[in-house]
């Protein structure tokens, strides 16, 4: 270990003492309140290099080279992707790590493997390891749990971890993997401040995360991307596939509402008959191409059957616990809440509604201060009824704001103090035959699902 690490060890007997007497309630709160939390204060946590994880991985012994990856980027879809991936990973028999980001209501929910959240002792005993570098090094909440991950996976000894970037690609701190195969789901307007304001820039950065001679699958062609992904590709010699010239799906009608049905067709040959999917998003179709194209490429270097394919897509939800896309939270009425929170998020959000059978529309609704509000507004159905609230959280838009955006852009409704509350109203006033829809933030859901 080099001398600069030796020196952050070299903490007071008394602060080593106080580090160890923590139970996880209190990690947790150290982990919140001492680390900057992008999701929780924005920009002032975003980190604009690797250094500090070249730093923390060379501390932790390198962790991310002791088990094989799946790395996934992409502005929308890269969590379901992640899950769906991971859970036939598992229904094949193989001990699967899982590391995505947000989490909804625990911290934990970030690793996973084989569906099953890092234990609380975990997370205490890697903080009371480590916190003293930690806090030497300064790293970002992000950082400290990307590390976290790779060295739970590595002491777990997991056979392969599916790993979701956070906001980026080229500097996002688990862009440090060596996987088997790079995934790249999309390209949206999202995160302009740091990735750049127009589709060529922000794929540039997710394309970062494309390896010298890694195959990589894109989910989505899409004009001015594509350019970037076959240039970047060409340079690093990485077989290039986009999922949706291969593979295609055409949606069963079924009066099973629990799940959406779909024929899987590859190359105009059917792959998959019939695959019951119980994520009912309709963007799931295009989520579950990028997916099924990721596990035909490692099918057979990982003896994975179409069996494993369809069942574990069939079992995703109990296999990895995801929560929050399309989320049925409540009937009589209908209420579903669903983690979109960006302009393409919304708009396939709208799109699922407009497609949906109510009376009366009822939207509960709350934002983040980062994002392009004005633009989101203008997708949401003015015939709705709305509930304007703020998720607790330092980034949340504040929900009197909100509305007032809301009005200029045609939507009428009334201010709460919370989500709960406002969900509550929206409940109360709703009639038997209408829908409740709850989202514009993963935050606003995670406080109800």
């Amino acid at each position: 270990m080099s001398p600069l690490f030796l020196g952050f060890r070299q903490k007071t007997d008394s602060l080593f003492a106080y580090f160890c007497t923590m139970n996880y309630q209190e990690t947790l709160q150290w982990m919140f309140e001492k680390l900057p939390m992008y999701q929780r204060i924005g920009a002032a946590a975003y980190k604009a290099d690797l250094n500090n994880t070249i730093h923390l991985l060379e501390l932790l012994g390198q962790p991310q080279c002791a088990f094989k990856s799946v790395h996934i980027a992409g502005t929308n879809g890269k969590g379901s992707v992640s899950h769906m991936i991971a859970a036939v990973f598992q229904e094949a028999g193989y001990k699967t790590g899982l590391y995505t980001s947000p989490h909804l209501k625990d911290f934990r929910e970030r690793i996973k493997i084989n569906g099953v959240m890092i234990t609380e002792e975990a997370v205490e005993t890697f903080i009371e390891t480590y916190q003293a570098d930690f806090e030497a090094m300064e790293l970002s909440f992000f950082e400290m749990t990307v590390g976290m991950a790779f060295n739970y996976f590595r002491e777990e000894k997991v056979d392969i971890a599916i790993v979701e970037t956070g906001m980026g690609g080229r500097l996002d701190s688990t862009n440090l993997l060596l996987p088997e195969i790079s995934v790249i789901t999309n390209i949206g307007m999202d995160h302009t401040q740091f990735l750049g304001d127009t589709i060529t820039a922000i794929a540039r950065e997710k394309a970062g995360i494309i390896k010298q001679g890694v195959p990589v699958v894109i989910g989505e062609t899409q004009a001015e991307a594509r350019a970037v992904f076959e240039a970047v590709a060409a340079e690093k010699a990485a077989p290039l596939i986009f999922a949706d010239q291969i593979f295609d799906a055409n949606s069963l009608n079924k009066s099973d509402l629990s799940m959406q049905y779909l024929d899987i067709w590859k190359n105009s040959q059917l792959y998959i008959e019939e695959l019951s999917l119980p994520l009912l998003g309709q963007y799931q179709r295009k989520n579950v191409l990028t997916a099924v194209c990721v596990l035909d490429k490692l099918a057979a270097s990982w003896k994975i059957s179409h069996n494993d394919i369809r069942d574990g897509l069939t079992e995703v939800v109990r296999l990895t616990g995801l929560m929050g896309r399309w989320q049925l939270i409540g009937r009589n009425p209908l209420c579903i809440a669903d983690t979109g929170h960006n302009v393409d998020g919304i708009r396939e959000v709208v799109q699922q509604l407009a497609a949906s059978r109510f009376k009366n529309l009822h939207m509960v609704i709350g934002m983040v201060n980062d994002k392009n509000i004005d633009a989101m507004l203008q997708l949401l159905p003015g015939h709705a009824v709305y509930y304007f609230c703020k998720a607790d959280i330092p980034r949340g838009l504040d929900a009197g704001i909100l509305a007032e955006k809301a009005f200029q852009s045609g939507l009428r409704g009334e201010v709460y103090h919370s989500v709960w509350t406002a969900l509550q109203s929206a409940r109360n006033n709703a009639g038997f035959d209408d829908l409740i829809f709850v989202g514009g933030s993963t935050f606003v859901v995670a406080e109800v699902v």
